[in-house]
């Protein structure tokens, strides 16, 4: 047997359900071993008074993607990636965009081609299905679904994306039979049109204005709709970036009915509201997102919503337009009606932190929790469990060796995107990852990207038992 390459010592190893103190073997990127681990010829990292936990899987990001507006996307497979490894992500499931009139297929080879050469961390993909043409549902997603492309995504806003009632019942039908998972973006897409035509009318154009135009009740009720049609096709589904108390009523109205309905949410509806996009001279465009910011109350709700199981993934949806840029979030111009405004924001580096320092290390959150929402629930709801998500012999060696215990006050100067600002400017931490490990290699030490352009690999997804029954997930 070859010998242990890397060995973690004196760690306390989190994971969604154990809380360990012990040392890590690693060997050939594996996790071989955990309990007292000793091998003079091993490299070894003392993680002594550290906390360990798995490397995060970022289950909604956004990299390189194309758009019709004539906005361009500021991170590509590099920038994003080192990103998300320097913040302790080890695992992103950015998203494969079918361009209406396009096939799938063609989708998912562009983005092969974009990431390769370029990921330091390991990937997966979603597809985003905007034609489901009966070529694309009978021939491309199933082939897709069984090469490892189980999930994906749907939209019921954007004219450019969305799907109609019937449409989203062929793709929930397919998804069914196949053994796939559907994200469903729920906003009501005429709602929302209606509304920003009438504040258009007004004069009211301004970035808060995109808030207006979007109030809970457009997600709330697109969010019952997305339910129900699942609860017709008797599907599981998953509801993406849910911001407030209205959705995940419904959601939990559903899960207490015994529906398969899973929800995540972002850190924006945890640390941002819809003030934040009143802030003048067009720097509320940073915080330019759908759904939009809520309220406070709104944020006390998502926090609950965490502590009690109504979501089981938190995502950073990081969609990186720059501020100060042709291209980004003034590319139709400072002035421009809010409906220009390219919807997004980054955190795939601040995720993680931002959990771990105002949830668990601030006791609304314990351990085992920001484990399973941030690593364990989305590899497994995504195929991609045991491989990733857990600290257990076995799996692979993506593990964050945490600094708890140095306050810092979070500045853009310190992330690793191609952004021009975050969010969460001028926020006091007290976590950052002081070493990432992706397949036992360190790929970020002290908060600097250490490792090699191009290492990631592409992770096939396992698809859930197909056939009649919900209670076949697995």
């Amino acid at each position: 047997m070859e010998p242990i390459t890397t060995i973690i010592k004196n760690a306390t190893v989190a994971t969604a359900t154990e809380l360990l103190h012990c040392d890590i073997g690693i060997r050939d990127g594996l996790i071989v071993s955990l309990g007292e681990v000793n091998d003079e010829n091993a490299e070894v990292i003392n993680a002594a008074g550290r906390l360990v936990t798995p490397g995060g899987v970022d289950a909604h990001c956004h990299m390189d993607q194309p758009s019709n507006d004539g906005s361009v996307m500021a991170d590509d497979f590099e920038t994003a990636t080192i990103s998300a490894a320097c913040g302790g992500t080890t695992t992103v499931i950015p998203f494969a965009l079918q361009m209406k009139g396009s096939s799938l297929d063609a989708a998912v080879k562009d983005y092969h081609q974009s990431a390769e050469g370029k990921a330091v961390v390991d990937y997966a993909f979603h597809m985003i299905v905007t034609d489901p043409s009966p070529d694309v549902l009978e021939k491309e997603l199933p082939k897709l679904v069984s090469s490892g492309y189980s999930h994906f995504k749907i939209y019921m806003t954007y004219d450019d994306l969305k799907l109609n009632d019937y449409q989203i019942l062929e793709v929930l039908a397919l998804a069914r039979r196949e053994g796939a998972l559907v994200m469903i973006h729920a906003e009501n897409s005429d709602c929302i049109a209606w509304l920003t035509d009438k504040l258009e009318a007004a004069g009211k154009i301004q970035p808060q204005y995109h808030a207006t135009s979007r109030p809970p009740v457009v997600e709330r009720e697109a969010t019952h709709r997305a339910i129900s049609l699942a609860e017709l096709v008797d599907v599981p589904v998953l509801i993406v970036h849910v911001s407030g108390s209205e959705s995940m009523e419904q959601i939990r109205i559903a899960q207490n009915r015994g529906h398969k309905v899973f929800a995540e949410t972002c850190p924006q509806y945890l640390f941002l509201t819809a003030k934040d996009l009143e802030t003048p001279d067009f720097e509320g465009a940073k915080f330019v997102c759908s759904p939009p910011p809520r309220t406070p109350e709104d944020q006390e709700a998502v926090w609950r919503g965490l502590q009690t199981g109504i979501f089981q993934v938190f995502s950073s949806d990081h969609a990186p337009f720059r501020y100060a840029d042709e291209t980004g979030k003034a590319h139709a111009g400072k002035g421009a009606a809010f409906k220009y405004i390219p919807n997004g924001i980054p955190g795939i580096e601040t995720r993680l932190p931002l959990l771990l320092s105002e949830g668990v290390l601030k006791g609304r959150l314990d351990i085992h929790k920001f484990v399973s929402l941030t690593s364990t629930e989305p590899a497994k709801l995504y195929g991609l469990f045991p491989r990733k998500g857990t600290i257990a012999p076995g799996s692979d060696a993506d593990l964050v060796i945490w600094d708890t215990k140095t306050p810092f006050t979070l500045t853009n100067d310190r992330l690793h995107h191609n952004v021009d600002y975050t969010p969460y400017e001028g926020m006091n931490l007290t976590a950052w990852p002081e070493y990432v490990i992706s397949r036992g290699e360190v790929v970020s030490k002290a908060g600097d990207f250490v490792s090699t352009v191009g290492r990631g690999r592409f992770l096939p997804s396992d698809k859930r038992k197909s056939g009649p029954s919900v209670g076949q997930w697995k």
